[in-house]
């Protein structure tokens, strides 16, 4: 049976409090998934320094719950169908708090990895589920302002985060850094058993577990690929991994079409709409997390910001990020998906121009700012519009499975984003410097020695680790500092393309009004 969603220019019935109630547990939930993320990232030299973990090992704590998101959230879906959305996203709330509350215990690096790794699972449950409830749960006329309530929580939450983080971590230390989610999580969970209804379960069906370990090992292997490519594409410790990864998509993307009930519905992808909203998600969380890297290292490097205010580049704004999650729900129902997820590519890629075409080892703090709050605000003005589109193609029988499409494609991209946002800055940098050192008559190897001596500097002088001009010029001959900015301004422009050529798509792929779900 067709259902009608509503269309641009009528007017619709408000939500009443009881429904927002429904959205606001769930919303809080998938909150919890940026803001976990986001304090530990941003908190890990703290961590590092207090549980004495081997520089090879920070990377891997800072990624491990994302990773298993990633690789894990296409099954949790499927048991959502299955076994209930709701049941299954109290658990996951009730997970979080105890993994979090035992990392806060964490006697060494490796239990803390550990917790880490259990943890990726809990968020799993709240991002997979948390959307899919909510379609479920919310009439069809209310859905474009619940998503927008979810996303204002998350922009909320999101803004304040970072500086509430680093103050709790200046003030208390680091353990009590995994206290902070605990009582989000509570919350969530109580709003959730009380107001949301349990949705009808489809009969249980086998989990597709081949394909979830295709989809993880295919994704795990492009991670490390690229992170290795800094050594030279050559290197089998880069080709190997690139290699794995491509064959995995192919046998990933081979068992699906074959799957009696496949992890990923490949048949979701026959519309044009749904695949753009799709790369949208999945463009709008890589410029998020690359722009995480961008603004630790320019920032510290180059302009001398300390981590806390490197946080709170982000607080700026956050109200009006929040009321405008909201009023893109209205936006959506009053124009539709196309123009606004136009918009928001647009005033992504305006954020990335600011940077590309801004950024000076003398760059205006409030420029930064501002880079920072336009694709901040770009990626929620798209993820409203993308996450409707999808949703739209979810029934109450696989409201899990197609609700997973977009924390699969968004957590891909949050994990690549940081990757590749440093492979470029380190093949630009190192271009520049290079191109620098022939200017000034110097050898390569010449060059690379001096780089590696401010490098060590940097490595092992007290407070916050900055290029200084003087020790640059001492040590090497060269303007590393501008070399660097050099580097951001290119990795911008050449990360910029990607929203610009899925804007492209929306544009040509999208319709002008939105058709009748089927």
């Amino acid at each position: 049976m067709a259902v009608n969603p509503p269309q641009p220019g009528v007017r619709h019935p408000r939500m009443g409090m009881r429904t927002v109630l429904t959205v606001l547990g769930p919303a809080l939930a998938f909150a919890i998934t940026t803001v976990d993320p986001v304090l530990l990232t941003l908190n890990l030299p703290e961590i590092s320094r207090g549980l004495h973990v081997p520089p090879a090992q920070v990377g891997l704590l800072g990624s491990a719950a994302t990773l298993v998101v990633a690789a894990a959230v296409l099954a949790v879906g499927n048991l959502g169908d299955s076994y209930g959305l709701k049941r299954l996203l109290i658990y996951g709330l009730a997970a979080t708090i105890v993994f979090q509350l035992l990392a806060a215990l964490s006697p060494n690096h490796w239990f803390l990895l550990a917790m880490r790794f259990a943890d990726g699972f809990a968020l799993t449950a709240l991002l997979g589920l948390s959307l899919a409830l909510l379609t479920v749960s919310v009439p069809d006329e209310f859905r474009p302002t619940a998503i927008g309530i979810f996303l204002a929580s998350q922009a909320t939450l999101y803004g304040i985060s970072p500086l509430l983080g680093g103050w709790v971590v200046g003030a208390a230390g680091w353990r009590w850094l995994f206290v902070i989610t605990p009582p989000l999580a509570l919350v969530a969970l109580l709003l959730t058993a009380r107001y949301v209804p349990d949705p009808p379960r489809r009969p249980a069906r086998p989990v597709d577990v081949t394909g979830v370990c295709l989809f993880g090992l295919a994704l795990l292997s492009l991670v490390y690929g690229i992170s290795a490519a800094q050594n030279g594409f050559a290197s089998p410790r880069t080709w190997v991994p690139l290699v794995i990864a491509a064959v995995g998509f192919a046998t990933f993307l081979w068992h699906e079409r074959r799957a009696r009930h496949p992890a990923l519905d490949l048949s979701l992808f026959t519309r044009s709409d749904f695949v753009a909203a799709t790369l949208a998600v999945l463009t709008f969380n890589f410029l998020v997390a690359g722009l995480g890297v961008i603004l630790g290292r320019f920032g510290g490097l180059i302009l001398g910001l300390p981590p806390r205010a490197v946080g709170l580049l982000y607080l700026p704004g956050t109200v009006l990020l929040a009321v405008t999650s909201v009023l893109t729900g209205r936006m959506v129902l009053r124009h539709g998906a196309r123009r606004v997820l136009l918009t928001g590519l647009l005033v992504m890629i305006a954020g990335g121009l600011v940077v590309a075409f801004g950024a000076s080892p003398v760059m205006a703090l409030w420029l930064l700012i501002l880079a920072t709050w336009l694709i901040n605000l770009g990626s929620f003005v798209t993820a409203t519009p993308a996450s409707d589109t999808i949703l739209a193609r979810a029934t109450p029988a696989d409201a899990g499975a197609v609700a997973a499409v977009q924390p699969t494609f968004g957590m891909t991209g949050y994990a690549l984003g940081p990757t590749i946002y440093i492979l470029l800055l380190n093949l630009f940098f190192h271009r520049e410097w290079v191109a620098d050192a022939r200017t000034a008559g110097e050898s390569v190897q010449q060059a690379q020695s001096g780089v590696d001596a401010v490098r060590s500097s940097l490595a092992t002088s007290p407070g916050t680790p900055k290029f200084d001009p003087n020790l640059v010029q001492q040590r090497t001959g060269l303007a590393l500092d501008l070399d660097y900015t050099n580097g951001v301004r290119l990795t911008m422009l050449v990360v910029t393309l990607l929203p610009v050529a899925v804007a492209i798509l929306v544009f040509f792929a999208m319709p002008r009004r939105r058709r009748t779900r089927k």
